[in-house]
C-alpha cells in the first residue's frame, strides 16, 4: 500500500474535513433515528476472551499482567456481537452500537485495522425487517450529509430507493450460470464451475473458498448500482451464526447489503442453540488452524449467554463505508478522524 499523507497535515486534513464534517452529522442522525425507533445505544467492551471464532478474522492480541496474578491474553474484539447477545440474553430487546472494532491484517482502500461497526439487535423480529432498518439507514444517511446520491470509484445509486431484494441462488444464476442448489457441498463441481469462470482454483479449496471465490469475482462487483442490493438467504455453511431457514434448512437466514458493489452490512437470524454454535465454532477453528497454523478460544460466557437469549434478527454495518458513499470518498483514510499511522 503507497504511503499516503500524515492525516493532520494541513492541506491533507483540509481536503478531508468536508467527510469528515459529514461523518458527525451522519453519527449525529442515525442516532437520533435509531432512538426514535425505541433503541437503547449500549457500550460494548473492546477486550474479549475471545476476537471471534470466524475462519478469516484475525484478531490483535494483548496481554493482561493483573498485580499479584497470572497474566491473561485478551483480543480486542472484532464485532461488538458476543456483548450485544449478552445483553439480550440479560433482558434488553432493542439496541445498537456505534463501536470502534479491530481487525488484523485488513489494510485497503475498504479496510482499516481499526474501524467503527453500527451493529444493532431487535428481540423477537424476523432477519427481513431488518431490510426496511438497512433501507431507513441508507435514507437516513443521505439526508445528513447533503447527498442526492452515493457513489463510489465510477458507480452510484439513489439512496433513498427501495433496495433491489436478490436471492443468493439467483445472483449465481444471473451472474454466474452456476446452478447452486445442485452443488451444494459439491467441492469438485463447484470448483469444476470455478475453472469454467477462469477462476484460480487450488488443490486444497474447500467448498466455501470456491463459493467465496466466485461470490468475489462475479457476483459483488455487480450488486448495488443504482439502487442497494440486499443478497439473502445464503448456503448454510456459509451464515456461521445464523439459523437456519425453517421451510429449506439447506440455507440460512442471512442477508447481506451492497452498495456501488461495495459490502456495506451482513444480517441474520440469530442462532440461539448453543450446542450448534459450538460445533460451528470449533470447525471453523479447525478450518483456521489448517489454513493460518492458529486458532482462537472460544468464549464459554457467549455460549451461555445463548441459551437463555431470546429470538432476534441483529445487522453488522461498516459505518465508514457508508461514510464513504454518502461522501464521495474513494478510500476509507479519507473519512477516518485519526487513521491509524503507517508501518
Amino acid at each position: 500500500m503507497a504511503q499516503r499523507a500524515a492525516f493532520w497535515a494541513p492541506e491533507t486534513f483540509a481536503a478531508r474535513r468536508p467527510r469528515l464534517r459529514a461523518r458527525a452529522r451522519i453519527v449525529k442522525a442515525l442516532r437520533g433515528w435509531f432512538e426514535s425507533e425505541g433503541f437503547v445505544e449500549i457500550e460494548p467492551s473492546a477486550l474479549q476472551v475471545s476476537p471471534g471464532n470466524e475462519t478469516h478474522i484475525a484478531g490483535f492480541a494483548t496481554r493482561f499482567e493483573p498485580l499479584g496474578a497470572p497474566p491473561a491474553t485478551y483480543y480486542l474484539h472484532s464485532s461488538p456481537e458476543f456483548d450485544c447477545k449478552k445483553l439480550l440474553a440479560a433482558g434488553e430487546t432493542k439496541i445498537f452500537s456505534l463501536a470502534h472494532v479491530f481487525r488484523n491484517g485488513e489494510r485497503t482502500r475498504l479496510h482499516h485495522p481499526e474501524f467503527t461497526m453500527l451493529e444493532w439487535y431487535r428481540a423477537e423480529a424476523p432477519y427481513r425487517a431488518l431490510i426496511d432498518d438497512c433501507a431507513a439507514v441508507l435514507a437516513v444517511a443521505a439526508e445528513a450529509a447533503e447527498a442526492r446520491e452515493f457513489s463510489y470509484r465510477d458507480s452510484s445509486l439513489d439512496p433513498r430507493a427501495a433496495p433491489e431484494i436478490l436471492p443468493v441462488t439467483e445472483a449465481f444464476s444471473r451472474y454466474a450460470g452456476v446452478d447452486l442448489p445442485a452443488l451444494l457441498g459439491d467441492s469438485d463441481a463447484l470448483a469444476r464451475e470455478a475453472a469454467r469462470l477462469g477462476l484460480r482454483v487450488s488443490a486444497d479449496d474447500h467448498w466455501s473458498d470456491l463459493f467465496s471465490k466466485i461470490v468475489s469475482d462475479r457476483i459483488e462487483p455487480k450488486l448495488g448500482h443504482g439502487r442497494a442490493t440486499v443478497l439473502i438467504d445464503y448456503p448454510a455453511s456459509e451464515a456461521a451464526l445464523a439459523r437456519r431457514k425453517p421451510d429449506d434448512p439447506r440455507f440460512a437466514e442471512r442477508f447481506e447489503l451492497y452498495g456501488c458493489g461495495v459490502e456495506l452490512a451482513n444480517a441474520f437470524g440469530e442462532l440461539t442453540d448453543p450446542i450448534e454454535q459450538r460445533r460451528r465454532f470449533e470447525a471453523d477453528m479447525a478450518e483456521r488452524a489448517r489454513i493460518y497454523g492458529s486458532a482462537y478460544p472460544i468464549d464459554e460466557n457467549f455460549l451461555d449467554a445463548l441459551a437463555v437469549m431470546p429470538p432476534a434478527s441483529g445487522c453488522a454495518l461498516g459505518f465508514d463505508r457508508l461514510v464513504m458513499l454518502a461522501s464521495g470518498a474513494a478510500h476509507i483514510e479519507d473519512v477516518l478522524w485519526a487513521p491509524a499511522a503507517a508501518p
